[in-house]
């Protein structure tokens, strides 16, 4: 058999394991677990980090202000340094639709050694703590919650006895390149950690996603959050991580009712999200970003490739295999693409999606290695560590 033959009945095998084999990692029916129907509920503190979040916080600090929730709650917003006056519209919302208790603090630049965001939470998660919630909430800026989130998270974790539950917000979708890129984010998220195996009774994985986890107050402590972690620029699987090194259980599932208000209407807008930390996710390690390179050419790219030159050609089992392979491949895509509520037509482009996936992953490297690293919203972190391994 010819060379174009075999690299497509390889990505076809590829394709088959990944089907059945990486715990159905293309389903969306991870879901918060059954809630528990409560007597007394616990006091619960929100740590919401900011900086320079005035566009979108008119969206999001509302529906954390007006929770729904039977017991205590209050929030923390820590200003972060933002210059666009984050804090002073933060108080004036609090004034104008009242409910939780508000308080906007400001922690001062980070100390050597810290991301911004887990400086932030650090600040904000000490002062919580001194009302002695049971619980924290850990919520971006730009996170909207449904009236009954707090709610729900709670009764979750109390039913499944979990010490961390982390809902993956709904991001926004509303431009042509948020439709294309964005679905796809989750997906090859989810399939690089599998819900089912994050969530399983002997699990196999470990993550959460940083803009809606509930954990335990005394978890947090026990696991050392956020100090243990406070280099890390995926900070999400590092807190679920070293969450589930103290001995703490964690789930994590799709959001049906928190979403991220924040808008990527652009290519470059969504580039910089991705390439910020796509090389920290690889340990900065050139050789895992070669092996990473070739696997997504032949996953993702070598599938329409060999069909469409097979057709070409005349080769009618390369053709026949790398068809069968970027079949399979857009069928595992269909339930996101519902999930998001898109056209069911985009999914034949996810290899196109995944090309620019590559591009971007590339692009972290060369950004680390100009001695840029990881930026977001003015602050550049060139070294910085990436999620510590699982024990």
């Amino acid at each position: 058999m010819s060379a174009l033959v075999w690299i497509a009945l390889v990505s076809l095998v590829v394709w088959l394991w990944l089907l059945l084999g990486q715990g159905f990692f293309w389903r969306t029916d991870q879901r918060l677990p059954p809630r528990a129907e409560l007597d007394v509920w616990p006091d619960v503190a929100v740590v919401v980090p900011a900086r320079d979040e005035a566009e979108v916080l008119p969206l999001s600090l509302p529906s954390l202000l007006t929770q729904d929730y039977p017991g205590h709650a209050e929030i923390f917003l820590v200003d972060d340094g933002s210059s666009d006056g984050t804090g002073t519209l933060a108080r004036a919302l609090a004034e104008r639709h009242g409910g939780l208790p508000l308080n906007v603090v400001s922690p001062g630049e980070p100390e050597a050694g810290w991301t911004g965001k887990l400086w932030a939470l650090r600040h904000g998660m000490a002062l919580a703590r001194e009302r002695g919630p049971e619980y924290l909430l850990l919520t971006d800026a730009d996170i909207a919650h449904a009236p009954d989130s707090l709610r729900e998270l709670v009764a979750a974790a109390r039913g499944g006895g979990f010490d961390l539950v982390s809902q993956m917000a709904r991001l926004r979708v509303a431009s042509g390149w948020e439709r294309l890129i964005v679905p796809a984010f989750v997906y090859f998220f989810a399939q690089l950690y599998p819900f089912r195996w994050i969530n399983a009774a002997r699990p196999r994985a470990t993550a959460a996603a940083g803009g809606c986890v509930l954990v335990r107050t005394e978890t947090a402590e026990r696991a050392r959050v956020p100090d243990a972690v406070r280099q890390a620029v995926i900070d999400d699987v590092s807190v679920a991580r070293a969450v589930r090194r103290s001995g703490g259980r964690v789930w994590l599932g799709l959001a049906d009712r928190v979403d991220s208000v924040r808008p990527y209407p652009r290519l470059g807008d969504l580039w910089r999200m991705v390439s910020r930390s796509a090389y920290a996710q690889l340990r900065h390690n050139p050789f895992v970003l070669l092996g990473t390179v070739v696997g997504l050419a032949l996953v993702y790219l070598a599938p329409p490739l060999t069909c469409v030159v097979g057709l070409a050609g005349g080769g009618r089992r390369a053709a026949g295999a790398g068809g069968l392979a970027w079949l399979v491949m857009s069928g595992t895509y269909l339930p996101m693409l519902r999930y998001y509520r898109q056209p069911l037509w985009l999914a034949p482009t996810l290899p196109f999606t995944a090309f620019l996936y590559l591009l971007m992953t590339v692009d972290s490297a060369v950004l680390h290695y100009r001695g840029r690293g990881a930026a977001w919203k003015g602050r550049t972190y060139a070294r910085p560590e990436t999620a510590p391994e699982q024990s």
